[in-house]
């Protein structure tokens, strides 16, 4: 009895990897690379301009990086037209939700990506703008920026909770079985154990909320992901009991394998939380949206306001 080999293991999912769909955590190590990129980019924007930024007011007009930082400077303004560009973009991923028509512009799961980088990066560009200053309107506007997109990662970790297609689209529960007996199979397969032990092995004590309240909820969300760690943990132990030093020589596919376990798991975890996951959810969305509003108002009569009056070195 050995693993089998990565190609065997690659060869045996090329098959239906491509209907796991959100039950798959394989991400690209440099997914998250733009969104580094950018964020650095903006931290040495504001490194750049620290002292003016820090300097008191009536000796910010004195300084030779006034030009460039002010809300209506080089730098400043940039910023500003680029956050308010940013800021009506995420208001398309709403619309590609409901519009059938926008369906070919790309799938769900990458317009809600793109959405999540705006909001990630929305704040710091817009405190840029503000020459990290928040008076009056446009402080309301920004800490309503602020929650809307902290309130955003608390959505998307409660979206990937639930489990979808590939093109974002929630699956049933027959849908979920059908794949979770498949990722068993092929476990089962890949190590020669008997499909009950794999089973046994990829058993979690997580389940349902305590309560029927979000904080129940999240806390459950919560030991459900610890244990699943240390199932894949537990998993690759036996892993290296049955088959001892040959796992060395196969390492790509004991990871294979962990990332199909791991998937597996969260698979059962999610249709055990599923019906809390989705209230929750729905309750997100309401307290969401009043947020996002709030911002886009204030954001509107800002911008209204600053053209009319002509601050700004375009025109």
């Amino acid at each position: 009895m050995s693993v089998a080999t990565s190609d065997q293991v690659v060869t045996r999912n090329s098959g239906s990897e491509a209907q796991v769909g959100a039950g798959s955590n394989r991400t690209s190590p440099l997914r998250h690379l733009p969104l580094i990129l950018v964020v650095t980019g903006l931290l040495l924007v504001s490194l750049i301009g620290t002292g003016y930024y820090l300097a008191p007011i009536a000796e910010r007009v004195r300084d030779p990086l006034h030009v460039w930082f002010k809300p209506s400077g080089y730098v400043g303004q940039t910023a500003g037209i680029l956050s308010f560009v940013l800021f009506l973009f995420m208001w398309l991923y709403p619309l590609r939700r409901r519009l059938r028509m926008l369906s070919r512009t790309g799938s769900l799961k990458r317009w809600l990506d793109i959405h999540i980088f705006a909001g990630l990066v929305l704040p710091l560009i817009g405190a840029i703008h503000a020459s990290w200053r928040f008076n009056g309107l446009i402080g309301l506007g920004f800490l309503a920026m602020v929650l809307v997109s902290l309130s955003g990662i608390v959505g998307r970790y409660l979206y990937v909770h639930i489990p979808r297609s590939r093109a974002g689209v929630e699956l049933s529960l027959e849908e979920i079985e059908t794949r979770r007996k498949e990722m068993l199979r092929r476990i089962a397969n890949a190590t020669g154990m008997p499909g009950a032990d794999v089973d046994s092995i990829l058993e979690t004590t997580s389940s349902g909320p305590a309560g029927s309240g979000i904080g129940a909820t999240m806390i459950a969300l919560f030991n459900s992901d610890l244990s699943r760690r240390r199932a894949v943990r537990a998993f690759k132990r036996r892993l290296r009991e049955l088959h001892g030093n040959q796992n060395k020589m196969h390492r790509a596919a004991v990871r294979e394998l962990a990332r199909t376990a791991r998937r597996e798991i969260a698979l059962d975890q999610q249709v055990r939380l599923l019906e809390a996951t989705q209230r929750v959810f729905r309750f997100w969305h309401v307290a969401h949206l009043p947020f996002a509003i709030s911002a886009f108002v204030a954001v509107a009569i800002h911008v209204v306001v600053v053209v009319s009056l002509g601050v700004t070195w375009i025109w």
